[in-house]
């Protein structure tokens, strides 16, 4: 009964924690991230959070993107998959598909791709569910 909770109590602190990949940094692989992560860098590589990703103006992501909440404000190379919302700042420039349940789309973004809203996506737990996800979807 305790470690229940205490596992819980340690996945609720993981995810409201937060991970920054600061300007003039490049990371080549990809990201795993129980929690929030924010790049203001450049990742080359897929990015798969549990929590929210957030692409700074100066963030550059080659690769896709998976996670339940992500707000864009820099250049991504890549399909962007979140089960609750995408948010598109006007400085984002997105060259790749979005699915997603809503989309916000700033004045001034860019987006060249395709976009399928579904409204009842499942929560992303495991690299698997995104997978399955996009199994159901494709």
């Amino acid at each position: 009964m305790f470690s229940n909770k205490k596992k819980q109590s340690e996945l609720e602190e993981a995810m409201s924690s937060n991970n920054i990949i600061g300007k003039g940094t490049v990371i080549e692989g990809n990201i795993n991230a129980q929690a929030n992560i924010r790049i203001d860098g450049k990742v080359i590589g897929n990015i798969m959070a549990k929590a929210k990703v957030v692409i700074g103006d100066s963030g550059i992501v080659e690769g896709n993107i998976k996670s339940t909440i992500a707000e864009i404000s820099g250049i991504i190379y890549g399909t962007i998959d979140v089960s609750e919302e995408v948010i598109l700042h006007p400085t984002a420039d997105v060259r790749g598909d979005i699915v997603t349940n809503k989309l916000t789309v700033d004045s001034g973004a860019s987006f060249n791709g395709s976009c399928k809203m579904i409204s009842e996506m499942k929560k992303i737990k495991s690299p698997a569910d995104a997978v399955d996800l996009y199994k159901q979807i494709a």
